[in-house]
């Protein structure tokens, strides 16, 4: 969600820095690619000194090696309260299934957050959650809340609780599929065979969701309008993603963030190399442009622009959600510590120098 009063023209000016830093990857001498840690482009001294610098809004229920709080989604209302959508996540269950509840917050200021409700796994119920997705209708003034997960022994899709007009009230017991795997239109069709992680954005009088989808086993960026943020149905082919998988994301691609920057949208988008240790989650940040919304130009196709400072055999830095807000970006990031747990910080990057 966008402020009104921030300055179209500092956008633009963010905007510009942003386009040389990436295209200033031709010059990088080290390619991403080349062995097991991930190795990013240098971005000009103004800027990477506000991503080396941030605040821990939100920790894990442990601090030990596994335990995870992240995938924040962020909203900010009308009377400028933010809140927040996160997944907890836990080494006590199977891999692909640790995220054991979405823990809904709220706050004065955005750094402080306070608890307002649980969702566990087993109000729904779900084997686990990953990325949920918090909007606000700007119609009704409602909250949306979306989740992910495997429903009723399917495979993974996006599901919707019904709006609410107050965060505290989201009915676990309204849940229900918005987005699932198409079926095979003839025998040997590859196709999504499930998706995940919403990212959710209300742009050109239309919802727009971007999710990643499993075909063939790899994660890849697929897109869904509507116009109701409850009926929705691919942007073109179903089986076509927006982003390929190449360069340093050759393994993985996925949505992050979109921003609007007036003249476009920011487009936040994370991935893996087969070259990493771990690269199933050892995921870090790059960015695109787009001007409608669908095609995509990869501004970091040499190298990602954003890891962990705070890196050991991971320098995860994903499911970032990117806000506009007084003059400035805020930037909530599931990032990964010293000791392998993950945390949500926060990044503030002015949009003057």
């Amino acid at each position: 969600m966008v402020e009104k009063k921030d300055n179209c023209s500092s956008i633009y000016i963010i905007s510009f820095l942003i386009v040389i830093s990436a295209f200033t990857s031709s010059k990088a001498q080290n390619s991403s690619w080349d062995g097991p840690v991930p190795l990013t482009l240098p971005l000009p001294p103004q800027t990477e000194k506000y991503f080396s610098s941030y605040t821990t809004v939100l920790q894990a229920d442990k601090n030990a090696a596994e335990w995870w709080a992240g995938a924040p989604s962020v909203v900010i209302d009308k009377n400028g309260i933010f809140w927040m959508a996160a997944r907890m996540r836990s080494p006590e269950h199977p891999v692909g299934l640790r995220g054991y509840e979405i823990r809904l917050l709220r706050s004065k200021d955005g750094i402080h957050f306070e608890e307002i409700k649980k969702i566990n796994r087993s109000e729904l119920p779900i084997p686990g959650f990953e990325r949920p997705a918090l909007t606000i209708d700007p119609i009704t003034g409602k909250f949306k809340l979306y989740v992910c997960g495997p429903w009723q022994g399917g495979p993974w899709c996006i599901l919707k609780f019904d709006d609410v007009e107050n965060l505290t009230d989201i009915n676990p017991a309204s849940v229900g599929p918005v987005i699932q795997a198409p079926e095979q239109r003839y025998a040997r069709d590859v196709s999504v065979k499930e998706y995940k992680d919403p990212v959710i954005i209300y742009a050109h009088n239309q919802w727009h969701c971007y999710v990643i989808g499993y075909i063939r086993q790899n994660e890849r960026i697929f897109h869904f309008v509507s116009d109701d943020g409850e009926k929705w149905h691919a942007y073109g082919d179903v089986n076509a993603p927006i982003m390929d998988l190449a360069g340093w994301h050759n393994f993985f691609v996925r949505p992050a963030s979109v921003i609007p920057l007036g003249i476009g949208f920011l487009f936040v988008y994370e991935g893996s190399n087969t070259q990493w240790y771990d690269p199933v989650y050892n995921v870090v940040t790059g960015l695109g442009f787009t001007f409608d919304l669908h095609n995509i130009l990869d501004l970091s196709p040499k190298a990602p622009i954003i890891k962990s400072s705070t890196e050991t055999d991971f320098s995860t830095w994903r499911y970032s959600h990117w806000l506009l807000h007084n003059n400035e970006f805020w930037i909530y990031a599931e990032v990964a510590t010293a000791n392998q747990s993950h945390e949500i910080r926060l990044f503030r990057l002015p949009l003057h120098h």
